[in-house]
């Protein structure tokens, strides 16, 4: 009997999601090119669905037609590799599937290039962590739309369900599978960089012990704001170590990344779109590894002690109001880069549908989910998510929070500088005259790169030198 899915690269998420696949009713053949390793995870995790592979070519010849391929390798050369060796083995209408954190460029040009073969390529987005590829991932394909109806059963089947709704849903052709989920991390960054600020708010500003904080975000947890990341956030508050102290408290104060984020912040520069709250998120993790330096340069600079707020729930209400606001701003701006990326690459996204996926199986699973496809149900050519009448309603009726907050920060030289970039956003993006007018002025003066006139039609240019000197 044929496989009906072949997974190669046995590494804890290969693994884990050959397992998820096998768990639900799909006959999988798994191969790793350390066969050794093939054999650990048959004896670790035996299943009645899944069959061990020694070479590519046994790999290949078991499958059903057309087959199936999922490659669960590290990004870049790895998967290059895989794709020349497979290729000559696989018939036109066979579908390998890129289940790696791949660039979507990258993702584009082997789609382009196995397409002139007939064999069709999808860059899946997944979500989720090991925990995810194990029971129930958010899952983000990009490819050829016809050939997605072979591999949907299979994707549909593994993924994470909200309310019996499968989180995997057809994005567009191509690389725009892995830009959906590059653009999903981006915002995971901006998330955790805003809680991560809410937190030195209410710590510092605040007074708020460690057992607070966590009946704080477990209230929180409970409504608006209730999402994966402020639930495992009330959960870090829970640790205590032997001695009693909490393990949160001994965490150096270093983030890492892997290098998503920074793409995110590439694509919106490419582009020109403003993700400036995504953009803080990174440039924190980059600047909290300059612990050293920091360290130094708090002891050269004279710091006053933090004005601590004596009306501590006021505080928690308004910081939970400033949360939230920059919230939206960074969906808005993540949705806003989708937006651009679909004229770009001549894409076709549905929002609401993405949004969708999000919702469950992945880090940004949030309640706030559901709002925005309400948005994009509503209006699927919403230019921006704070248009929406819900979204607009609350900027208009709690931003004044949000400067609250942002101004305790700055008079405390408490650094906000992901909510501080939401409130700049809605500040200039609901702004008539920006001042730009001056800056194309200067550009002029010393480039003569013209300009446009409020008055009337066309591009001018004054000769601002030749002028003066009369």
């Amino acid at each position: 009997m044929k496989q009906n899915i072949g997974v190669i690269g046995l590494s804890v998420m290969g693994s884990n999601l050959a397992l998820n696949i096998a768990d639900n009713g799909f006959k999988v053949a798994v191969f790793n090119r350390t066969t050794t390793v093939v054999d650990k995870m048959l004896e670790e995790h035996p299943h009645k669905n899944v069959i061990g592979r020694y070479s590519l070519q046994e790999l290949v010849d078991g499958l059903e037609k057309p087959r199936k391929v999922v490659l669960m390798v590290k990004a870049g050369f790895a998967v290059d590799s895989l794709i020349e060796q497979l290729t000559p083995l696989l018939e036109k209408g066979d579908i390998i599937i890129d289940g790696g954190n791949s660039f979507f460029k990258d993702t584009q040009r082997r789609y382009d290039l196995l397409l002139e073969k007939g064999i069709n390529y999808f860059g899946v987005g997944v979500s989720g962590g090991e925990e995810g590829a194990r029971f129930g991932p958010a899952l983000m394909p990009g490819g050829d739309e016809k050939a997605y109806e072979e591999i949907r059963p299979i994707l549909e089947a593994i993924a994470a369900k909200v309310n019996d709704v499968p989180c995997c849903s057809y994005t567009s052709t191509g690389g725009a599978g892995h830009y959906v989920k590059m653009v999903h991390n981006g915002i995971e960054y901006g998330d955790m960089q805003l809680i991560s600020e809410a937190y030195k708010v209410l710590k510092h500003l605040g007074g708020f012990t460690n057992e607070e904080l966590q009946e704080t975000f477990e209230e929180w947890n409970k409504g608006e704001l209730e999402s994966y990341l402020i639930e495992i956030t009330a959960n870090i508050f829970k640790v205590k170590e032997e001695d009693g102290s909490y393990l949160v408290d001994k965490i150096l104060d270093k983030s890492q990344q892997k290098g998503t984020g920074k793409w995110t912040n590439e694509q919106a520069i490419d582009l020109g779109i403003d993700v400036s709250v995504i953009t803080a998120a990174l440039n924190g993790r980059y600047m909290s590894n300059l612990k050293e330096e920091r360290v130094r340069a708090e002891q050269e600079f004279t710091r006053k002690p933090y004005a601590v707020v004596e009306d501590k729930e006021r505080l928690k209400n308004i910081v939970k109001d400033a949360l939230f606001i920059s919230k939206i701003v960074s969906y808005a701006q993540g949705f806003k880069l989708l937006q651009a990326a679909e004229k770009e690459y001549n894409w076709t996204f549905d929002y609401s549908q993405i949004a969708k996926i999000f919702r469950g199986g992945c880090i940004i699973q949030a309640k706030i989910l559901q709002n925005i496809i309400e948005a994009y149900q509503n209006n699927p050519k919403l230019e921006n998510l704070i248009f929406d009448p819900f979204f607009k309603e609350v900027i208009e009726t709690r931003q004044d929070s949000i400067r609250e907050v942002a101004a305790l920060a700055i008079t405390n030289r408490l650094p906000l500088s992901a909510m501080t970039s939401a409130v700049s956003y809605l500040d200039i993006y609901t702004t008539a005259n920006s001042g730009a007018n001056l800056i194309q002025a200067q550009r002029d003066y010393f480039g003569a790169h013209t300009f446009e006139r409020t008055d009337k039609e066309g591009s001018y240019h004054y000769d601002w030198v030749g002028n003066n000197e009369k």
